[in-house]
This record gives structure tokens, sequence and C-alpha cells, in this order.
């Protein structure tokens, strides 16, 4: 089996697989915020070990390319999505330690979860796809990885989201829109860590302000 045939497989599978796990826990046994993690956390970092793990194009260099433009690619994509967040109603309850939990529980794991299975991981397999040819040694050609990286990306973040029962309508419009900026924070500075530290800082925003008004934190089952 060919490496453009396996990554397609990739891309279908953490599609449906995301799917899976936002409906049958959420949707279907409706799990508060706190336990719906366990799964998702558990499973996620399973698939992204198998797909990352020997992969091809993934190595210290992968991860540290271009660090600089990812660093100032996340802050100006963070600063954006932070004024989305705080547009939101607030409906910070917990205080103290409570809310010290929430930011490395909903903030740091389920963001960094979020951006390497929903902005990294997809964007890795497309770059698999074009690997062993030369159309990246073009304009065009990157132009066109690029842009298919983006719909990959968004293909899976679909698919994830539209297991929760709130993202079944326009609001996954909004879902996408953000996404979409986390994404190309990676495509345009080449550094898959910008993505990542893109989707934590809107979550840990997203915890400050208010889990249960934030889209950014499913589940909501009011």
């Amino acid at each position: 089996m060919n490496l453009v045939l396996i990554s397609i497989l990739w891309l279908i599978g953490a599609s449906l697989i995301g799917f899976g796990i936002s409906v049958i826990f959420s949707g279907w046994l409706k799990l508060s915020r706190r336990l719906f993690l366990i799964p998702y956390i558990a499973v996620s970092v399973l698939v992204l070990f198998l797909f990352l793990n020997k992969n091809p194009i993934v190595s210290k260099e992968f991860w540290l390319h271009n660090w600089y433009w990812g660093l100032i690619a996340s802050i100006v994509a963070g600063t954006f999505l932070v004024k989305n967040v705080l547009s939101q109603p607030y409906s910070q309850t917990e205080k103290g330690m409570s809310v010290f939990f929430d930011m490395i529980w909903f903030g740091l794991a389920y963001g960094i979860i979020d951006g390497l299975f929903l902005n990294v991981l997809p964007v890795v397999a497309v770059l698999n796809i074009f690997s062993e040819n030369n159309i990246s040694e073009y304009v065009p050609g990157q132009i066109l990885i690029g842009f298919m990286a983006l719909m990959a990306s968004l293909f899976v973040t679909f698919f994830y989201h539209l297991g929760y029962p709130e993202f079944r309508n326009k609001s996954v419009i909004l879902v996408l829109l953000g996404n979409t900026i986390i994404t190309l924070t990676f495509i345009v500075s080449g550094n898959p860590l910008a993505a990542v530290l893109t989707h934590t800082i809107m979550h840990v925003a997203a915890v400050f302000r208010g889990p249960e008004t934030t889209i950014q934190l499913p589940p909501h089952y009011q």
C-alpha cells in the first residue's frame, strides 16, 4: 500500500473517529465536559501516536522548522481568536483552584489535543500525499498543497463537530472559520506548533470567559 493511499485512509479514519467520539460520548451518552475529555483525549492520543510515530516527514526538525514565524503567527491569530472569545457571554463561576484545574484540563490538555488532531494531523497527511513528487518546488504547487491541507483540516474538523448536537446548525460555520485561521498558522509559517499554540490560547481564553457560554469548549447541553 503506497503512502498516498495510506494518507487518504488516515484522513477518512480520523474524521470517522472524531465523529464517533463526539456522537457517542456527547450526542448519545451526554457526558459532562470533564468526563467527555477522558475518552476523547485517550483515543486521540492513541491515534496521534500511531500516525505521527515513524511518519516519514515528522522529525525534530519538523517541529522546530520556522519556529519564530510560527510564534509570530500564533500571536497574531491568537489575538484575533481571543477577541472573538471575549465577545461571547461571560459565564465563569469557578474560583481559586477550580479555575486552575479547568485551565489545565479544558485549556491546555483540550487545546493541545484539538490542535494536533484537527489542525496538524490533516496537514501532515496531505504533505505525505505530495511528498513523493516535486510539485512543492514550484509556487503554484505550494499553493495547491496549502489549499488541499486546509481542506483536509476542515474535513476532519467538520465531521468531528458534527457529532455534537449543538453544532448541527449554522454555528458549525463559526467553528470552521476559527479552525481555518488556526490551520493557516501552520500552513503559512511552516511550523506545526503554531497551530497547537494558537488552539491552546483560544481554549485558555474560553476557560476564563466561561466554559458554559463559549462555543470553543463543547459539549454544552443547555
